[in-house]
């Protein structure tokens, strides 16, 4: 067990170094940087001479090292991360470190991306585990139908019909914070958290919806896969009552593809969330991102590009962890 823990995280860290050079790579595909989307705003809004705006926006150029080989920035990059958690300067939010804007909402994307996660597979393998039994039946088919819409209809759309629903039909007039004003600046109370739900709950319900048709779908399928394996049924021969073969012996072997399915569920949790986020215009990574990738921020965007992949690659790991501990032949392999 210890060499296969080992193994793994070996792997993981050199997938994590390959990711973090694609993600600033791919940043500068695009034609131009933060200078040029810095000199043409000048141009535009600051009415200054293309003469002008090319000095400014060559001194920005010195000022955040975007001159050079990309390979020795990105290593320069990469090296600041590791020995100083510098993630590099906002450059479009006055020189502010990466990190600190980090600091200040990656810890809310993950809270209500791990919400949704809780939500999705709690309720969707239960779910899945009650229509299994009832294959073809008109619960299995209702639930399918729901599980279609839910993943068919984008979260972008979902989101804008309840803020619709929630300014105009209850008449909420806080859409885009995560408090009321009167609560932004008081001390914790059970009045401030009760206020942070009304807040936040469309974001961890939509984020979540599609993740409870995915692990219903794949609980169910799984779970029928189990129930017509042979040892299910000498199970039955021997005369056990069916909740103690499906609770004992069916759903424990069902859960093996559930479990590998995690490892990538919670980027897809973060996904569903940044969708949302950027719609209510929650203060979150999510409109962050959006703003880092219109104005050309590449540090904004490669940094959180590469934490959306660390938590892709730490869920895997996981999802190996747990998989081994349920499963002593995978540990082997």
């Amino acid at each position: 067990m210890v060499n296969y823990l080992i193994r793994r995280t070996l792997f993981a860290v050199v997938v994590l170094i390959g990711i973090s050079f694609v993600s600033f790579v791919v940043i500068e595909l695009p034609p131009g940087d933060y200078a040029t989307t810095y000199k043409n705003r000048l141009i535009n809004q600051a009415g200054m001479t293309p003469q002008e705006a090319e000095a400014q926006a060559q001194t920005v150029r010195e000022r955040y090292g975007l001159e050079g080989p990309l390979v020795e920035r990105w290593f320069h990059w990469v090296k600041g991360i590791l020995t100083k958690g510098d993630f590099g300067p906002a450059m479009s939010y006055g020189g502010k470190e990466v990190s600190e804007l980090l600091r200040e909402r990656l810890p809310r994307t993950i809270l209500l991306a791990l919400s949704a996660h809780a939500i999705s597979s709690v309720v969707g393998i239960a779910i899945g585990i009650y229509i299994a039994q009832r294959q073809y039946g008109w619960a299995d088919n209702l639930a399918a139908f729901f599980a279609f819409i839910l993943t068919s209809i984008p979260r972008f759309s979902l989101a804008l019909i309840v803020a619709y629903i929630l300014v105009f039909g209850f008449g909420q007039q806080s859409i885009g914070a995560l408090y009321s004003p009167q609560y932004m600046m008081a001390p914790w109370s059970w009045g401030k958290f009760v206020d942070l739900i009304k807040h936040v709950w469309p974001v961890i319900l939509i984020a979540g919806l599609g993740g409870v048709a995915q692990n219903m779908r794949v609980m169910r399928g799984n779970l029928l896969d189990v129930l017509n394996s042979q040892y299910v049924t000498t199970a039955r021969s021997k005369g056990l009552k069916e909740n103690r073969v499906i609770n004992r012996h069916a759903v424990p072997n069902a859960l093996h593809a559930i479990i590998m399915y995690q490892g990538a569920v919670l980027p897809y949790m973060v996904q569903g969330e940044l969708e949302v986020a950027i719609v209510l215009s929650i203060p979150t990574v999510s409109p962050l991102f959006y703003d880092s990738i219109s104005k050309s921020d590449q540090y904004v965007t490669a940094s959180i590009l590469l934490m959306t992949s660390v938590l892709l690659v730490v869920g895997n790991l996981i999802a190996d962890i747990a998989l081994a501990w349920l499963d002593p032949r995978i540990r082997y392999e």
